[in-house]
This record gives C-alpha cells, structure tokens and sequence, in this order.
C-alpha cells in the first residue's frame, strides 16, 4: 500500500490502483466530446422547431451548459488526458473545444499546470490574479453575490471576466506565426460559412448570447467553489473543495466530473471519468474523509459557506470619508 502525506494528513492509495485509474480510455473523452455537441445541436433545433420564447431560453442554458463541459474538456486536454498522440489532441481539442469558446489548449495549459504547481499561493497564477477582486473576496453579503450573479447575465461581468483573462493570457502567449495565421483562418472560415448560409442570426441567438450569459456565470460559480469560500489554505485537503452536486446541477455546475477537484489536484493524472473511483477509494481513508473539504451542491452548501449576514464590507462599498 503506497503512502502519501499531504498537510500532515495521510492519505493512502494502492500504487495499482492508481495506475489503472490514470490509464487512458480514448473512446470515453471522445463520446463525451461527441455528446456535448449533439446536445447543443438538438437543442438548437428543438428551440427552431418551436421558435417559442420559452423553449429558446431553456436551449439558452443548457447550450451554456455544454459550452461549459467544453471547457471542462479542455482541462482534460491541458492534462493530456483525451488521447495518447498529444500533438494530435492538442490539434483536435482547439478545432472542437477551445477555439469555438475563444480558448486556446496550450494557453490554457500555461496558466493551469502553473496553478497546479503553486495552487494557492504567491506563485499561482489563478490565486494572485483573483485574490483581493471584490467577486473572489468572501464571505459576501447575499445582496453583493446576487448582484454579482446578475451581472453575468447582461453580459456585464461576462466581458470584465474576458477583458481580465485575455490580459493574463497575452502576457504569456509563446504561440507561433504559423498558430496564429490557423487560428484566424479557423475564424474567417467559420465566418464565410456563417455569411454563405446566411446564419447570422442563429450564431448570435445559440452562440454568442448563451456564451456572454450563462456559460460565463457557470465558469464563475465553478471558479468560487473550487478554492474560495470558508477555505483552510494551511492544508492541501482543505484548500480545494469537492462538491456533491445534486442531480441537475451536473448539467451545468459539473460537468464530466469537474466537481472531483480536491482528487484532481491530488492526482492530476487521473482522467475525469475515473474521479468517482478515486473518490470513493480515497473516502475509505478515515483520515481523508475526516478533513477533506466537501460541500452539498452548488447552490445549497456553497452559498451557505460564501454568504454571510453579518460578512465585513468590501473596501468599495464604504462610505468615502471627506
């Protein structure tokens, strides 16, 4: 039985078990991939079929939904967890993952292998990028965090976040001429097809609304419940958060088992569809189980250990003094 210790709690594995978690099973990202865009396509064209306002909104959410489960497959990506030719997945999971949500892999995999190495610290990039912003800042009073949740969906927060990301990003862009030139031509491209089927209106209505809306607030909520929010940073079990979301919310808090992120900083090299078997094998551990940071659902115990009547004021919302 291998042993680790982590933040002076012990934590046990099987080596063998490891190994077959982290084992590689293609077929299973790939039908994930697959499934996220047959679910935005049918949700496009159930919303058409019924051109009823209600049914749009709810293709709304549910495309924002697999936009974001895109983008949870692009951490898998950045982990070279989709297939084993990395130069291959890289190709393969800009064309159907990052590029449609203005992402790229390897931009993607800077800043996150970093957070890894440093997660929680001076050095992390993700922490010192959010640490002191009003909407990592907790605990919150209810009336600023849902303040801050509808600004996401009039797109406000939504392009604060993009502006914020795009300038970290750019800082660190090692992308070659050559990158660049496919990029925009992957643009362009998309763009004629767009102008030749005269579909404008559709990319607008299916694309760009559930992006700058819920996709963006779904990105935020998950981005809280990972590191923020009634966290002990002087322990690795209790400095990323796991979340047992409840049936729905998988569609759009948690896709492919993103929720699993203490076990994903612990082992990094596990593929998504193994993180319930990790999990369970890493609760039979009573030390584990006793300090890991897990909390109840995504918009029951999360708002619960953000959220505080009596939370300070944020240095914004204080009286100016003349």
């Amino acid at each position: 039985m291998g042993e680790q210790i982590v933040g002076g709690k012990s934590r046990r594995i099987d080596p063998k078990q490891l190994k077959r978690l982290s084992v590689l099973e293609p077929q299973k990202a790939l039908a994930a991939i697959a499934f996220d865009w047959t679910m935005i396509a049918a949700a496009i064209a159930v919303s058409e079929y019924f051109g009823n306002v209600f049914v749009y909104l709810i293709a709304v959410v549910l495309i924002a939904g697999r936009m974001h489960a895109l983008g949870c497959m692009i951490h898998e990506a950045a982990h070279y967890r989709i297939i084993r030719n990395r130069k291959l997945s890289d190709w393969m999971s800009d064309l159907l993952l990052a590029w449609p949500v203005l992402a790229t892999v390897d931009g993607y995999r800077q800043n996150h292998l970093a957070h890894h190495q440093h997660a929680n610290s001076d050095e992390d990039p993700d922490w010192t990028a959010k640490l002191g912003m009003p909407q990592f800042t907790f605990p919150q009073k209810v009336a600023r965090g849902v303040t801050q949740l509808l600004g996401y969906l009039v797109a406000v927060n939504s392009l604060r976040d993009m502006l914020h990301m795009a300038k970290r990003m750019g800082k660190n862009d090692r992308s070659t001429l050559q990158y660049k030139l496919l990029r925009v031509g992957f643009y362009a491209a998309a763009a004629a097809i767009f102008t030749l089927f005269g579909i404008w209106r559709e990319v607008a209505l299916y694309w760009v609304v559930p992006f700058l809306t819920f996709f963006c607030l779904f990105l935020y909520i998950r981005s809280v419940a990972e590191h923020f929010g009634s966290m002990d940073y002087s322990d690795e079990l209790t400095s990323s958060r796991t979340v047992y979301p409840h049936a729905w919310e998988k569609l759009f808090f948690a896709p492919h088992n993103i929720n699993y992120h203490l076990e994903h900083h612990l082992y990094p090299g596990v593929p998504f569809y193994n993180l319930p078997e990790l999990h369970a094998i890493l609760m039979r551990n009573k030390a584990y189980a006793d300090t890991a940071h897990i909390t109840r659902g995504y918009t029951t115990g999360l708002p619960a250990e953000c959220f505080a009547a009596n939370a300070p004021l944020l240095p914004n919302q204080h009286p100016v003094s003349y």
